[in-house]
């Protein structure tokens, strides 16, 4: 009898488990407790592969030989609690992935903030330096269906902590741990600890022959190094003095020292602006020179990378006003980049299904920065009571119409409007994506 394999989830993560599943000549069957979107049902019916849908059906469930859960499903709920009684073995769609990836190499990318970018720039510079690779994990296609349906000698993969939640082997030859910070408790009890337990799995299956890219400026980070016995060979990035490897920035110039090689650039040539893509830039630019990709090529990709959609996006300048669209930024370190890097006035659009934030973190640069506040979530309380004495005015919205509306009303000519929401977009949104797409399109008829 050939393995039966159940998939929980249907999303990219989830089909594209199920598609490589089928193509290993596993019985495959996928089970979603939501609707299966139309495009992801089209792929399930062309590979042959059986589902269910608003429902999960325990006896086609719990007959599995192993599990591959979706990164969306929570440890905590029942249809988990149930497998695991079972002892039924659950492993995530990038550890299903890299047992079939047969020789190829992997840079894998996590981290709290930037690793959207990192990921993006470092298959940039890939791709200039005339590697063929694919991008992809939770930017594009899932690992699993770029290994399934079209095989490549070199993945970057995006990762998130709830994918390395449920790893066993998995082992990237890069790997990149762009920060820790406070970031998605509510799914791990509110404790900090198993979150950064999380992001340090990266590591954890790394040899002697491996790679560790970090930033050595992230006291987490440094903090749990002491901790965590480190076999890869490490490579740090800092703005606060220079190393003998790794990569750091002085005087506006980066500095990137790998093995013999030394590379320098001026940040001012680089596409990304802000100090947080200084950041992201030094992390893909080490990434490029570890997977031999030569320094001109490095050069050239760095200057000629186009920012990402809903990150910290140019939308359009209506009467004087800018609005960026930064609706990726789902955590409160991300607004504080995006609010670190401002120099106009800002009207600030916060909210949505908060994570258990420290809205504190970003308090001195709200006074510092920030004119007014407009709330676009379901609960605004939490953002009240943050700010309430050091904004003047802060409004309630429940679309991303009523936000733009309600920003623009309140914006001078030379200010910013600013989506950086600091929360996830659920309550009103499918999505980040939705979100941000929503806010263009209400910036575009006004």
């Amino acid at each position: 009898m050939s393995k039966r394999v159940v998939i929980l989830g249907s999303g990219e993560s989830g089909t594209g488990a199920a598609i490589l599943c089928r193509k290993q000549g596993f019985d495959v069957f996928v089970s979603d407790k939501g609707i299966i979107p139309e495009r992801f049902k089209n792929d399930l019916h062309q590979h042959h592969i059986a589902f269910e849908e608003e429902k999960h059906t325990n006896d086609k469930i719990l007959s599995a030989d192993e599990i591959i859960k979706s990164p969306g499903i929570p440890e905590k709920s029942p249809v988990i609690q149930e497998i695991r009684n079972k002892g039924i073995k659950i492993i995530s769609e990038i550890e299903l992935a890299y047992r079939y990836k047969e020789e190829s190499k992997i840079v894998a990318i996590t981290g709290s903030n930037g690793k959207t970018t990192t990921t993006a720039l470092t298959g940039h510079i890939c791709k200039t330096g005339g590697a063929d690779a694919a991008v992809v994990g939770n930017i594009g296609y899932s690992f699993a269906r770029q290994v399934a349906l079209d095989p490549k000698p070199l993945y970057i993969v995006e990762v998130s902590s709830f994918q390395l939640d449920d790893i066993d082997a998995f082992n990237p030859d890069v790997a990149v741990l762009t920060n820790i910070t406070e970031d998605h408790l509510d799914r791990y009890d509110y404790k900090f600890e198993s979150y950064i337990h999380s992001k340090f799995n990266i590591i954890k299956n790394q040899t002697h022959k491996d790679y560790f890219i970090y930033c050595a400026d992230n006291p987490v980070i440094t903090k749990h190094l002491q901790t965590h016995p480190l076999i890869s060979n490490p490579l740090p990035f800092t703005m606060h003095y220079e190393l003998p490897k790794g990569a750091f920035i002085r005087e506006n110039k980066m500095s990137l020292h790998f093995e013999n090689e030394v590379f320098e650039m001026n940040v001012l040539d680089f596409a990304l602006k802000g100090k947080h893509n200084q950041y992201n830039t030094m992390a893909a630019g080490l990434a490029g020179m570890t997977i031999g990709i030569r320094k001109e090529k490095i050069r050239e990709a760095v200057k000629t990378f186009e920012s990402l959609e809903h990150r910290m996006e140019n939308v359009l300048s209506v009467r004087g006003v800018q609005f960026i669209n930064d609706s990726k930024a789902t955590n409160v370190n991300s607004t504080w980049f995006a609010l670190e890097s401002m120099t106009q006035p800002v009207i600030l659009i916060l909210g949505g299904v908060d994570k258990g934030n420290d809205y504190s973190l970003i308090r001195s640069l709200v006074r510092e920065k920030v004119k007014a506040i407009v709330c676009m979530g379901l609960d605004n309380r939490k953002i009240h009571e943050a700010f309430g004495k050091d904004v003047e005015v802060m409004v309630n919205t429940t679309s991303a119409r009523d936000a733009v509306h309600s920003a623009f009303q309140l914006a001078d000519k030379g200010d910013v409007v600013l989506l950086s929401p600091a929360c996830s977009s659920f309550d009103l949104f499918k999505n980040y994506e939705d979100r941000g797409k929503q806010f263009k399109e209400a910036v575009r008829e006004l």
